[in-house]
């Protein structure tokens, strides 16, 4: 047996179906296509969005794998999805924040589609992911850090810090009942990282310091206040080709459908009022 419960995903999307057509006053402008598969209020339920709900509810499944009496609960379910969503549109509730949370998912849904159409036909090719790959590569930092630090909220006590490390005392000790930082427990360690990851006073500042020294005035960010030590440096290698070839391919269609977006808002009428 199919259970005849309405997924929220697939009523907001009813609502938005449904708000968009202004289907609230249970007439229908135009009579039903003929291969609607049923008819709730003057709405007509096509095929397609049979088809759909069918198959979004079989996880891949198609009707024709459904018995005769699993077709009709599914369709009891579809039509009653329906009817919810009318009864929501005629009670205002696809307004405010949650037609708005509609509107949005509607917009999302047929911009995905312009995309898909738009790349219908438009994979990489070799030479776009080559120049791709040499362009990243291009970008890449030369060396990549291993430091630690610690995190606290005023300069007063990041001074406080320096003069303890000035006098000897552990680093990391020092971080682990200190810092503010999700680091604290491993002693303020940071792990590998590329400076570009980090904040820029950050990253200003560990690639000025010599390996094993700590910063000798307190380093700001938006996040606090910070006391750095690096612990080693290495020369950052490029990734094979081969191995990041998924993420070139997806950086190339994303580069696509962006200039596509570009030279429609080139021609789109905007009258922006925030």
């Amino acid at each position: 047996m199919i259970k005849r419960l309405i997924p929220v995903a697939a009523l907001a999307a009813a609502l938005a179906f449904s708000a968009c057509n202004g289907a609230s006053n249970g007439q229908a402008a135009t009579p039903p296509p003929e291969d609607a598969v049923a008819v709730v209020n003057g709405t007509p339920i096509s095929r397609d969005v049979w088809e759909l709900f069918v198959k979004t509810r079989t996880r891949g499944g198609s009707a024709e794998d459904l018995t005769d009496e699993q077709k009709q609960e599914t369709l009891d379910s579809l039509v009653e999805m329906y009817v919810a969503a009318q009864q929501a549109q005629k009670e205002g509730l696809a307004a405010g924040e949650d037609g708005a949370r509609l509107e949005l998912m509607r917009q999302s849904a047929l911009a995905d589609l312009a995309g898909r159409k738009y790349l219908e036909g438009k994979d990489p090719s070799p030479e776009e992911l080559r120049a791709e790959y040499d362009k990243q590569i291009s970008q890449m930092p030369a060396s990549e850090y291993k430091a630690r630090h610690i995190l606290v909220d005023s300069e007063d006590t990041a001074r406080e810090l320096i003069g303890k490390l000035d006098a000897g005392a552990s680093f990391e000790q020092l971080a682990m009942e200190n810092s503010s930082d999700s680091s604290a427990q491993e002693g303020g360690d940071l792990g590998w990282f590329a400076a570009n990851r980090m904040v820029k006073p950050f990253a200003d500042a560990v690639q000025t310091l010599e390996k094993g020294k700590y910063t000798a005035e307190p380093v700001q960010s938006q996040f606090g206040w910070h006391v750095i030590k690096l612990e080693d440096t290495r020369p950052l290698s490029p990734p094979a080709f081969e191995s990041v070839e998924p993420q070139l391919k997806q950086l190339v269609t994303q580069g696509k459908f962006q200039a596509y977006l570009e030279e429609l808002m080139k021609s789109a009428n905007v009258e922006r009022r925030l």
